[in-house]
């Protein structure tokens, strides 16, 4: 059965939450917050998204955020996994998903 498509209104906050594959870490250290903020808030920039308040925790992360258009929270979240988890893969000598 295929997944009913999100709903994205533009101008109105969403609730986020992206969580680790097996309820794995996603963060190692602090760095690791760190590059995932700058990367956050450079896809943001790029796919004209708001971002509200945050929380990053050890294997999930909750964001609320407001797209500009209904393609840019998508568009943020695959920007954002594809760059953290080459990185996070990288640093930590592993593959697959996060």
């Amino acid at each position: 059965m295929d997944r009913k498509p999100r709903v994205y209104i533009p101008g109105v906050a969403h609730h986020i939450v992206q969580r680790g594959n097996n309820r794995q870490a996603c963060f190692g250290d602090e760095s690791d917050y760190k590059v995932y903020l700058t990367y956050l808030k450079e896809g943001a920039e790029q796919n004209n998204v708001a971002i509200h308040p945050f929380v990053l925790m050890t294997n999930n992360v909750h964001i609320l955020c407001t797209p500009k258009d209904e393609k840019g929270n998508s568009r943020l979240l695959q920007t954002l996994g594809r760059r953290y988890v080459q990185y996070f893969n990288h640093k930590y000598g592993r593959t697959g998903t996060l």
